[in-house]
């Protein structure tokens, strides 16, 4: 049987939450922008540039700055920070490995951390409504 978070956690379960979600929703983009960007490099032969010839150079011709791999760089980073997220809320929250395994993918999977970051915040709102259901009880006994 997994293990529920203590009423106590809750103030460390809101911070953990608002991380993820910041985090999930720039992961995601990022992502997003990532498969665009490996469309037009690898389909198009089209990498994303600023300044120099324009907006997009042929591949290995980019003679501005390579916004392509500002990209990767960028999403990179961010999953970094994704997973630590995902691996504060997952332990204060004292949820199961596979979950822990799922948010993970998130950061993986194109538009997986947006319908994740929803189905997350719901859950763990409802544990949070469930603390200040049961707190005004124990007050009064």
């Amino acid at each position: 049987m997994p293990l529920s978070p203590k009423p106590s956690a809750a103030p460390r379960i809101r911070s953990a939450l608002k991380l993820y979600r910041v985090t999930s929703i720039i992961t995601g983009t990022f992502l997003l922008l990532l498969c665009v960007e490996v469309i037009l490099k690898f389909i198009f032969n089209i990498e994303l540039q600023l300044g120099g010839s324009g907006f997009f150079a042929q591949r290995d011709t980019v003679t501005g700055f390579n916004l392509s791999t500002a990209i990767l760089i960028v999403h990179g980073w961010f999953y970094v920070l994704y997973l630590f997220s995902d691996f504060r809320l997952w332990s204060v929250m004292r949820w199961t490995f596979p979950r822990f395994l799922l948010i993970a993918l998130g950061g993986v999977i194109p538009f997986l951390s947006f319908f994740l970051e929803r189905r997350i915040h719901a859950d763990a709102m409802a544990v949070l409504d469930s603390f200040d259901q049961t707190e005004p009880a124990e007050a009064s006994h």
